[in-house]
């Protein structure tokens, strides 16, 4: 088993940092009246998931580190539900939806994991 030397090795944050990257990407595409509205926060939200990652992973005790993966955790719900209502809305089609709601799904899982392995 390979050694974690840095948050950036830990897959939960890649698949963290692919999700925020996605979302980027996804939202480009919104209407433009929505930059300030479901954007941001959509963005906010992803963004949010491999920042308190990265943040605990840095800090001394792991009740601390455990106390941002669930900040982490909440980002994915919050996040989660914009995607739908992005759905319901028309911006984003069922098929991008679904993709997006399995990778949060994906990534809850294993923030579990990480917290029951703390």
């Amino acid at each position: 088993m390979e050694k974690i030397a840095s948050f950036k090795d830990l897959k939960i944050w890649q698949r963290g940092m692919e999700l925020a990257k996605a979302v980027y990407e996804i939202t480009s595409l919104f209407p433009s009246k929505e930059t300030y509205g479901i954007v941001s926060q959509m963005r906010r939200s992803a963004v949010s998931v491999p920042s308190n990652i990265a943040e605990g992973f840095m800090r001394k005790g792991n009740r601390e580190y455990a106390q941002f993966l669930y900040i982490s955790l909440g980002s994915l719900a919050e996040l989660e539900t914009q995607v739908i209502i992005s759905e319901q809305l028309g911006f984003i089609d069922n098929n991008k939806s679904g993709e997006l709601q399995a990778t949060i799904s994906d990534i809850s899982k294993m923030t579990m994991g990480l917290i029951k392995c703390l």
